[in-house]
């Protein structure tokens, strides 16, 4: 028995409905979606509320991108959405129906790893590991960014805004900020980004 407020015992509630507790109209709170995932068509049927994260993770059995704080603000869930970086904690699955997701399974050619995936590795760029498929991820869609010269916070005001931005220590840590090393191995990542972009 647990404790409410005031230190007033309070009995579990059973939060399973059976079949015929299941609220007339239900049926209508669940859609079936096709979402190209690492380059295959998946369809899948999904309560409205299941997040992209959960819908990889709990549905399609892709368990690299992580579920960290649930609220977008470490990283951890980064996948690539329709080639841009997202938070997949917080997008429904039901708006994501028709694109094209990226997990970190999907980046490798079979055995053969991505560049960032290699450079992480020969940077020694994870302890944990926890934090690392979002870190991948957001690095990848990093490249392509200032490849297309998108400037960010810390790009200099006289960049050529018609070519690609030059990736300092300073502009890539600005634009991984989003994503959180609970370990701290910032300096090993930066590296290994700083590798894959040569």
């Amino acid at each position: 028995m647990t404790r409410g407020r005031g230190g007033r015992p309070v009995e579990p509630v059973d939060r399973t409905a059976s079949a015929d507790e299941i609220p007339e109209g239900a049926a209508e709170a669940v859609s079936t979606l096709t979402l190209r995932v690492n380059g295959t068509a998946r369809t899948l049927t999904v309560d409205n509320r299941t997040t992209l994260l959960d819908a990889l993770r709990d549905h399609l059995d892709l368990t690299g991108s992580k579920k960290g704080c649930d609220h977008g603000q470490c990283g951890a869930c980064t996948v690539l959405l329709d080639g841009r970086r997202v938070n997949s904690c917080l997008l429904l699955a039901v708006v994501c129906a028709g694109a094209s997701v990226t997990t970190v399974e999907g980046l490798s050619d079979g055995d053969r790893l991505h560049p960032v995936q290699e450079a992480f590795v020969d940077r020694d760029a994870l302890q944990c590991g926890y934090c690392t498929p979002g870190q991948i991820c957001s690095a990848v869609a990093l490249l392509d960014e200032a490849a297309a010269g998108q400037p960010s916070y810390v790009t200099p005001p006289e960049q050529r805004p018609d070519g690609p931005v030059r990736l300092t220590p300073d502009e890539i840590r600005e634009r991984m900020s989003g994503n959180i090393c609970r370990c701290g191995a910032y300096p090993n990542i930066v590296d290994a980004i700083e590798e894959a972009a040569r």
